[in-house]
């Protein structure tokens, strides 16, 4: 069944209204008839069953039939802090990790980010980064829409990351240290291997192309971060978001590998 994510102003106690290109969708792309069925996500995660009432120019009417109780979240919340990398490459992490499973993005901007960040442009990009989020959680049949926030600096980010559970740095040269080693240790710290022992929520810093200095290696561990290896293949820094992730998905038991 297809999904939409609706604002929270477009609710009413028993009906919801679709407008803009989610409207248009509805009505043009799927053909969409008064009696026709389909799913509305709201801001708090919870999906309503909605059925057309009537159809108008930008607007779709639909009264709620009954709340569904799925849902495709993970069980705990993963943030994926990228730093710029060239071209459209932010916008390939953000829908991967999003289909993946990605609680939310904290883009940043570190000593060899090779982009030039433009605050002037950063209405439109993050307009942009938002948009391809909600289509892949769409894809995804998510229950939320990940958030992303505003591109900081390393300073900031490594101040922002203190509220995190865990906090994993992606760095070539940790050596042995992998992300199953971090995730069990924390377990035995917090009181052994049960599944509600898992930390709840997790960020995962991934540098630019050129990778981390050592210093901001450093900084981070200073911080309280994990440097952690993906293994011994040098991997793209978008693709490096895509591993981290599903490993650490997979070693809290949200694709089935929990230990």
């Amino acid at each position: 069944m297809q999904r939409y994510f609706v604002p929270g102003d477009h609710w009413q106690e028993d009906s919801v209204t679709i407008t803009g290109d989610d409207a248009h969708h509805v009505a043009n792309v799927m053909r969409g008839r008064a009696g026709d069925r389909f799913l509305c996500c709201a801001p708090d995660g919870r999906v309503a069953v909605a059925e057309i009432t009537a159809i108008s120019k930008g607007q779709v009417e639909a009264a709620i039939v009954e709340w569904s109780t799925d849902s495709r979240e993970p069980g705990i919340n993963v943030y994926i802090a990228q730093s710029l990398p060239k071209a459209d490459k932010m916008e390939t992490v953000i829908q991967r990790c999003t289909e993946i499973g990605a609680a939310g993005f904290r883009p940043f901007v570190s000593s060899r980010t090779i982009v030039q960040y433009d605050a002037k442009k950063e209405a439109k990009r993050l307009d942009r980064w938002h948009k391809i989020a909600k289509e892949a959680a769409e894809q995804a049949h998510r229950n939320r829409i990940p958030a992303i926030a505003s591109v900081i600096d390393w300073k900031e980010l490594l101040k922002q990351s203190a509220a995190a559970d865990l906090v994993l740095l992606c760095y070539e040269q940790e050596g042995n240290n992998g992300i199953g080693q971090v995730l069990q240790r924390w377990r035995q710290q917090a009181g052994g291997a049960a599944f509600e022992s898992r930390p709840k929520n997790i960020w995962i810093v991934v540098g630019p192309e050129g990778g981390f200095t050592d210093q901001e290696a450093e900084e981070a561990a200073a911080a309280g971060a994990n440097r952690v290896h993906l293994g011994p293949r040098i991997l793209r820094t978008e693709t490096a978001a895509l591993v981290a992730l599903t490993c650490v998905l997979y070693e809290c038991g949200e694709m089935g590998g929990y230990r």
